[in-house]
């Protein structure tokens, strides 16, 4: 594999999807109790921002190209916000799969990361 081609992440896409998943479950649920509009806004940063803003290259259709590194961060925000809102919403028979889940994630991660971050 040359330094410029894609690295295969299609393992790594199922965890980044599923921790996702969580995040967009976990953030509303932890904050609607303090306020609702900041839940909504919660969800609507969490899956606006990586389906308005990629890398080319990463995602077939790009809407706003942002550099690799504002991908990665992205992709932090949403495992971040899934560990965190899992602690503070459920109990932690739940945020400690959640927290795995994320570690796990991470490290399937490194290599397209690796990849973003020299684009």
């Amino acid at each position: 594999m040359s330094s410029t081609s894609r690295p295969d992440d299609r393992l790594a896409s199922v965890f980044r999807f599923a921790t996702e998943l969580v995040a967009w479950v976990a953030t509303p649920w932890a904050l609607a109790s303090r306020s609702v509009p900041l839940a909504v806004l919660s969800v609507v940063v969490l899956i606006g921002l990586p389906t308005l803003l990629s890398t080319p290259g990463d995602k077939r259709n790009v809407i706003v190209a942002v550099p690799g590194t504002v991908t990665i961060a992205l992709v932090l925000v949403q495992l971040v916000a899934a560990i965190a809102a899992a602690w503070v919403a459920w109990p932690s028979l739940a945020a400690v799969p959640v927290t795995v889940l994320a570690a796990v994630t991470v490290v399937l991660e490194l290599p397209r990361w690796r990849w973003l971050a020299a684009r």
